[in-house]
């Protein structure tokens, strides 16, 4: 296991606490950075987009080329999958906004269909025109940017969704995580309604799951799907552990079916306080990493040789909650970590 505390490079911005930042799928240099005024409790967010430059000897610095202001606090960002220049925020006034990066100033378009804060965006990479957004009011909504409303909404959790997630692998096919302690796998080609006297609310909310995974006794804070294992999805949160859940049994499921389980192959102990963010690595089938708010960023195997250890690296610069992570889709091995204290590492573990 190494330590890590001098990154490759760093970029700070000054009174913004960071919450997310996304790589560009189309320039391996481009990243944006979702932020908040004191730390997300009031005031206003600020989307920035930031490059990377070369540097000697091979290493890279860090530049904030342009930032985009918000009347609230930004959560989370993602990038278009069909436009370069554009990406959405997702913002404590329940709305979602659209940038173009090569304009200034007002967002392109705008959505306000969430009642309370929206907490995470994510852009198919299958579904190339479809984005998901999930909120502190237990929805998640489909959206498409040439539409004026969401496509569908989903009413996965009776309390906060902090993250949705399209599968990698199927297009119709999305993962939830909320306060409720469960993951929920929802199939859009056949969304089942709950109603009547005998709904549960632990398998049925509103809208109804293929398949419900009790994950934690505390609240969950993130999952990713694996890139190379369909139906593989990791989980953290509250409870400071990283699991990763074998959910094959959905495929199996009845078109009607609303089961619950899901297997856990592996439980490591992750972090000293709460786990924040967990993303597979897109290169590597068994390396993750997690941000914390223990002021770290961690990189783990979930398959160690006989004798190995699950924590390949510690990277510790920050002195703030680190509050997201993302891989570098394009380089192999480079990662960045952003945090409260306003800065964005890029290294190498």
């Amino acid at each position: 296991m190494n330590v890590s505390q001098a990154p490759n490079a760093v970029v700070q911005t000054p009174g913004f606490a960071h919450y997310s930042v996304a790589w560009s799928p189309f320039h391996n240099h481009r990243l944006a950075v979702a932020s908040a005024a004191n730390f997300g409790l009031v005031g206003n967010g600020r989307l920035h987009t930031v490059s990377l430059v070369p540097g000697p000897r091979g290493t890279h610095g860090v530049k904030v080329d342009k930032f985009f202001e918000t009347q609230d606090a930004l959560y989370d960002v993602a990038w278009s999958e069909i436009h370069e220049n554009q990406l959405v925020g997702s913002s404590g006034d329940g709305s979602i906004k659209m940038w173009d990066i090569t304009l200034n100033d007002l967002p392109i378009r705008s959505w306000r269909e969430h009642t309370r804060e929206v907490f995470s965006v994510d852009w198919s990479n299958i579904r190339k025109d479809a984005f998901l957004s999930s909120s502190w009011d237990g929805s998640v909504k489909l959206w498409t940017p040439d539409r004026p409303r969401s496509l569908t909404t989903l009413q996965a959790h009776l309390t906060c969704v902090y993250q949705a997630l399209f599968s990698p692998h199927h297009s119709d096919i999305l993962a939830t995580c909320s306060t409720d302690g469960t993951i929920k796998i929802f199939d859009l080609r056949n969304p089942a309604y709950a109603s009547g006297p005998s709904s549960n609310a632990f398998t049925n909310p509103v809208s109804a799951a293929v398949l419900t995974v009790p994950a934690s006794v505390t609240e969950l804070l993130s999952l990713d799907w694996n890139k190379y294992r369909p139906f593989l999805i990791a989980s953290a949160g509250v409870d400071r552990l990283i699991k990763s859940w074998d959910c094959r049994m959905v495929a199996n499921a009845p078109p009607s079916g609303e089961a619950v389980g899901g297997l856990c192959e592996r439980q490591v102990p992750g972090h000293e306080y709460a786990i924040r963010k967990v993303q597979w690595s897109p290169h590597r089938a068994d390396v993750l990493a997690t941000a914390s708010y223990d002021m770290t960023c961690r990189i783990w195997t979930m398959d160690p040789r006989p004798g190995g250890a699950h924590l390949l690296n510690i990277h510790d610069p920050h002195t703030e909650f680190v509050a997201g992570c993302g891989w570098s889709l394009f380089e192999e091995g480079l990662i960045a970590s952003c945090g409260w204290d306003g800065r964005l590492c890029v290294f190498r573990p």
